[in-house]
């Protein structure tokens, strides 16, 4: 196959939906399906703020037994050429149902930032929270909450000294809808 020939990568990669023998179980993410704005709220260890837009793209993959999802801030923003020097963050998650745990393994990568991170992710009551590690070592758990069929709120967190700390909050609506239209709309802690 020549450069300038189609690959089949992205029909390889990218499915209709979900892998019928695990629907019931992959709905959990599954429901993110589709394309997402976010308002963000970043926190820095001097304890300020900076604030920032995205979006977020989550489709399903690998015959329909995995979901990657796209974060990207700033968000994709057709017809304009991407210069990574601008870019807060740019990375993909693939997360794979595992039956075995009755849970989800997590993979981050964030070329940009250089950021890696793998958790296990679990429904816990109405929310989803991930847990594990970053690429040094360090605890984090992020956290799916408040979610309706149009927006959620997620909540990074990590531990480098035991104890738990906000690092970045994602105030999440599909997109098309502006923060006023949901539910919540948006919401600081």
């Amino acid at each position: 196959m020549t450069q300038g020939d189609q690959s089949a990568f992205p029909s390889m990669l990218h499915y209709a939906g979900p892998a019928p023998d695990l629907a019931e179980k992959l709905a959990l993410y599954g429901r993110f399906i589709g394309d997402w704005t976010m308002d963000v709220l970043a926190y820095d260890t001097d304890g300020s703020t900076r604030e920032a837009t995205g979006s977020i793209h989550f489709g399903w993959v690998l015959q329909g037994r995995a979901i990657q999802d796209i974060w990207r801030i700033p968000g994709y923003r057709p017809g304009q050429p991407d210069d990574t020097a601008q870019s807060y963050m740019f990375g993909t998650t693939l997360r794979v149902f595992d039956p075995a745990l009755d849970a989800w393994h997590i993979i981050w990568a964030d070329p940009v930032r250089q950021f890696y991170s793998t958790q296990i992710g679990r429904a816990a009551g109405r929310d989803i929270v991930q847990e594990g590690t970053d690429g040094k070592g360090v605890a984090n758990r992020w956290s799916f909450t408040e979610i309706t069929d149009h927006s959620f709120h997620w909540i990074g967190e990590h531990a480098p000294g035991g104890e738990w700390s906000k690092t970045v909050e994602f105030f999440v609506r599909r997109a098309g809808l502006s923060a006023s239209t949901t539910k919540e709309g948006r919401k600081h802690a």
